[in-house]
């Protein structure tokens, strides 16, 4: 069965840090750029981050630029979303779906509304202050 699955999540004061993983099963991840969305209590959905199929190009919200950095190992199937200084307005559950475009300038061009071949069921992230 192919699907993709987030992990990493979970309670984390503010200031400090964590590590989301993106692991694909069935599949190979490396046709496919992935991206990173978060959902907040109340809030819609919001795309945070994105890279390419072979990390050739990534984009990453405003909102989290300079403390988000995506990357992602594909002999391990897997993606990250590395998230450091978090704060309060950082919980949320965190998904990661799998884009098929092997094209290195997907990121450049994505809206983060594009239809995605796979989603995962989250990850929930909570931030103490």
């Amino acid at each position: 069965q192919r699907h993709v699955v987030e992990s990493g999540g979970g309670l984390v004061q503010a200031g400090g840090s964590l590590k989301l993983s993106c692991t694909a099963s069935g599949f190979h991840l490396g046709y496919y750029a992935v991206i990173w969305f978060r959902q907040a209590p109340g809030k819609q959905r919001e795309g945070v981050s994105c890279i390419s199929h072979r990390a050739d190009s990534t984009h990453y919200a405003d909102s989290v630029k300079g403390r988000f950095t995506i990357s992602r190992d594909n002999a391990k199937n897997t993606a990250y979303l590395q998230i450091n200084t978090v704060t309060p307005e950082d919980t949320a559950i965190f998904y990661c779906a799998a884009h098929w475009r092997p094209d290195p300038d997907i990121c450049t061009e994505l809206t983060y509304e594009e239809d995605y071949e796979y989603w995962g069921q989250g990850t929930q992230v909570t931030v103490s202050s």
